[in-house]
């Protein structure tokens, strides 16, 4: 299992990049998000990446992050739903709104994605949605990314499949989001019903770890 290239951007095409690790170019298909995050040609590059092996078809298929393959993962457990219809919900929502449209049954969100109809968005969010929230908690330590990366960074006689250090970045939506699921999980709500408060606050316009926790409060107090 190949499960992340760091290498050589050899060139980008519609659908895939050419990676050069020691020689060898390795087609890796990857989304709009991710073929946009990827540095010029002749620039080191780093994806995880996720093999697909079929009778006759070996396709390798490029994140920037770990969240993203996971989604990915989960996508195409999905009936219908192949590999590149997965990069298609990839590309239109991201890691963070597939979440968000799924814990709050938003079908409709998840038919902008190209070559994804009504019933096949109507499956995902129905056999995705108990599912989700273990991905979005997975959110605060599967979220940093990869693509551009520093050029003493790729050795020139070994392939590099260790993380690749960086400097510190300022947490993602994701990780946010993931922080305060696992705070409410922590206070006893259900993880369903954490996610589902959570990703509405997100959807609501809340920002940050404490923001959010204090308006998924609010959603999951009693009424009336």
């Amino acid at each position: 299992m190949i499960g992340k290239l760091t290498g050589i951007l050899e060139y980008k095409a519609k659908d895939h990049a050419l990676i050069d690790v020691r020689g060898v170019g390795y087609v890796v298909y990857c989304g709009d998000r991710t073929l946009s995050a990827l540095p010029a040609p002749g620039d080191p590059v780093a994806l995880y990446t996720e093999l697909l092996v079929r009778e006759d078809l070996l396709q390798l298929f490029g994140f920037t992050s770990l969240l993203e393959r996971e989604w990915h993962r989960l996508l195409v457990s999905v009936q219908g739903i192949g590999a590149k219809a997965a990069l298609s919900i990839l590309s239109s929502l991201g890691a963070e709104g597939i979440g968000r449209a799924i814990t709050l049954g938003d079908w409709k969100a998840v038919t902008a994605a190209q070559g994804v109809g009504p019933k096949i968005a109507q499956r995902v969010v129905l056999e995705l949605k108990n599912k989700a929230p273990e991905v979005m908690a997975m959110g605060g330590s599967l979220s940093s990314n990869l693509a551009a990366i520093p050029a003493d960074a790729v050795p020139d006689d070994a392939q590099v499949i260790e993380p690749v250090a960086t400097a510190p970045s300022v947490p993602s939506a994701g990780a946010d989001q993931a922080a305060a699921l696992s705070a409410l999980v922590n206070l006893g709500y259900g993880p369903g019903d954490a996610a589902g408060a959570v990703a509405q606050a997100a959807s609501d316009g809340a920002s940050g770890e404490n923001s959010l926790i204090r308006a998924a409060l609010k959603l999951l107090a009693p009424k009336g």
